[in-house]
């Protein structure tokens, strides 16, 4: 499980994101490579500081969905440049919070 916990300073260590993929033209024209880009999508992740943590073909409106661990926001950018700029995929992110996250903001708020 990754860690979420903030430090003694209170500073997060890592953040999760939910990516929803939808396969673009250029995507669904090589879908045969589709497995290989996806190992090199957890390459270009573990070289930012990230982890792949779960990745799901799914039916809908979206393509796949994966669960990503990130240092931090630019980190997540830059990811999502690259994976743009490549044209297989167009993603939507979205940042997720595990429930203890969840806890302590509810928390915050209720006072």
């Amino acid at each position: 499980m990754p860690s979420h916990e903030g430090t003694a300073a209170g500073a997060v260590t890592s953040q999760l994101y939910v990516s929803l993929m939808r396969l673009t033209d250029k995507g669904l024209a090589e879908l045969a490579g589709s497995p290989d880009r996806r190992k090199v999508s957890e390459e270009r992740v573990a070289a930012l500081g990230g982890r792949s943590i779960a990745f799901y073909a799914t039916l809908g409106a979206y393509d796949f969905v994966q669960i990503f661990e990130m240092p931090d926001n630019e980190a997540m950018m830059q990811y999502v440049l690259t994976a743009r700029r490549d044209g297989f995929v167009d993603p939507l992110i979205l940042p997720a919070f595990d429930p203890a996250r969840f806890g302590t903001i509810v928390g915050n708020v209720l006072g």
